[in-house]
């Protein structure tokens, strides 16, 4: 099923595509995240060494029995909601061009396209959202949130009893929101299309110090690493965009949209249709400065694990390996400049 694209991989037979850490009344919540840290110290040019931690996921207090064997643990951090509708905007043919499975042209970034089934139209399409490109549109992405991260059901994905499986007998007896007077659904249209176009809808923050010397500095070293092979700068939106706010525009997502084998140090084991347990999608890096201001914290990577732009940069493996050793071969204060430009996106 999953080389036909009619799943992305497999849930637990027990638990589901996601661990759910609480539960309404009457339920038992499916067990508790344990989380723990073995700390990596790296040494930068200069001597400076920085300390990573290497996150190991356990859960405790299982609620329903045992989990598969092949269950994997994967926690996510959700991902920035901004500029998503511009990046829907771009032509799957520009995204598609620079794509390199074989590593024709020999300069070691082999992005892969996350090839998807478009639930509403039955096509196998460029998957663009997710950490590992799993979702083709932003609607997917909603309905897909609807349903596994709260429980409601929409005429894309009716599943009232959200992630419940058929293990869960109990949660499976508990009334659901749907409401004859309304349909079949919990959120019936138009709430699923309102919410899609507000998701697509959340625009991108205006640079900040973006003409300063320090930044246009990090700029200048940010290419020389290597990072725009992966981290693309620029593209135009297509001309034909279902909305014309966002058509024919020059936007800056510093992404390619496509998959990369990251190496070891950040393999979670977790295939994901096409996504291998050692690919993600290279994340957009607009907005990425004002992680602080938006979320009270700075973690970063798809779980958290880094605290800084520093410790993401050193995480890199794999193909961005290139990149990241350019980053720690760095004299300090270059190192510095090249953040204070990620700063300003």
């Amino acid at each position: 099923m999953i080389v036909a694209d009619e799943v992305l991989n497999f849930p637990d037979p027990v638990y589901g595509a996601q661990m759910q850490d609480s539960a309404v009344p009457g339920l038992a919540a499916e067990g508790r995240i344990v989380i723990t840290y073995e700390e990596e110290p790296v040494t930068l040019a200069g001597g400076e060494t920085i300390t990573l931690r290497k996150p190991h996921y356990a859960v405790a207090d299982l609620g329903y029995g045992s989990m598969d064997p092949a269950t994997t643990l994967s926690p996510r951090v959700a991902p920035a909601m901004i500029g998503l509708g511009l990046i829907e905007a771009i032509h799957e043919a520009d995204i598609l061009a620079n794509a390199d499975p074989d590593d024709r042209n020999g300069d070691g970034i082999s992005g892969r396209a996350a090839l998807v089934r478009d639930r509403k139209s039955g096509t196998v399409t460029l998957g663009r959202f997710g950490w590992k490109a799993q979702n083709p549109t932003i609607l997917q992405q909603t309905a897909d949130a609807f349903a596994t991260d709260i429980g409601i059901s929409t005429p894309d994905l009716d599943r009232s009893h959200g992630d419940c499986t058929a293990a869960q007998s109990a949660c499976l007896r508990l009334p659901t929101g749907v409401q004859a007077r309304l349909g079949p659904v919990e959120a019936p249209d138009p709430v699923l299309g309102l919410v899609t176009f507000y998701s697509a809808s959340l625009a991108v923050p205006a640079r900040r110090k973006a003409s300063f010397p320090e930044t246009l500095k990090g700029k200048r070293l940010f290419y020389e690493a290597g990072c725009p092979a992966c981290h693309i700068p620029k593209y135009v939106t297509r001309r034909d965009a279902a909305h014309t706010e966002v058509a024919f525009q020059l936007v800056w997502p510093y992404s390619d949209f496509l998959l990369h084998d990251m190496g070891e140090g950040l393999a979670d084991g977790q295939e994901v249709g096409l996504a291998s347990g050692r690919e993600w999608r290279t994340p957009p890096l607009w907005g990425i400065g004002l992680t602080r201001t938006v979320s009270g914290h700075t973690f970063l990577l798809h779980d958290g694990r880094a605290r800084n732009f520093t410790e993401a940069i050193l995480w890199h493996g794999g193909e961005a390996e290139m990149a990241r050793s350019a980053f720690a071969a760095m004299p300090k204060d270059d190192r510095n400049a090249l953040l204070t430009f990620l700063e300003s996106l």
